[in-house]
């Protein structure tokens, strides 16, 4: 049997909470921002349904190649603007965003996934998941 894992990652962003939610939820900002560089993510690929028991669906293709990865998920949990759960369809795997207002125009992140694979753990997966935020702060500044 496989040990499955957790991984957490913060961050504080220079933006409202709201914008931040809405970044997520909304397809064409979603593009903008999804996976770490060097992937995009096709516009035509992303459903998002923000309530509990909708489908959070898009597919990740590494640039320059044909490569891809699908994601096929259920959002579990949604309270705008302050919090996103979903599960990875055929798994446990969970993600959780966690968004928090810090009052002075700043929103602090916390993105916590339990029941990881280990294929999803460790440096590589936490520098994919830190460019991808790294990509959202670009996004949200505009």
């Amino acid at each position: 049997m496989t040990d499955l894992g957790e991984l957490t990652i913060d961050r504080v962003l220079r933006a409202d909470r709201a914008d931040v939610f809405h970044a997520y939820v909304t397809p064409e900002r979603f593009v903008d921002f999804w996976g770490p560089e060097g992937t995009h993510v096709p516009l035509e690929s992303v459903t998002i349904e923000p309530f509990a028991g909708g489908r959070f669906e898009s597919t990740m293709v590494v640039d320059g190649t044909d490569r891809s990865f699908p994601l096929d998920a259920v959002f579990e949990t949604v309270t705008e603007p302050e919090l996103l759960v979903f599960r990875v369809r055929g798994t446990t795997m969970r993600s959780a965003i966690h968004l928090t207002d810090l009052g002075d125009g700043r929103t602090a992140v916390r993105l916590h996934q339990t029941e990881v694979p280990p294929q999803y753990l460790g440096p590589q997966a936490e520098a994919g998941l830190n460019s991808s935020l790294d990509r959202l702060a670009a996004h949200l500044a505009g």
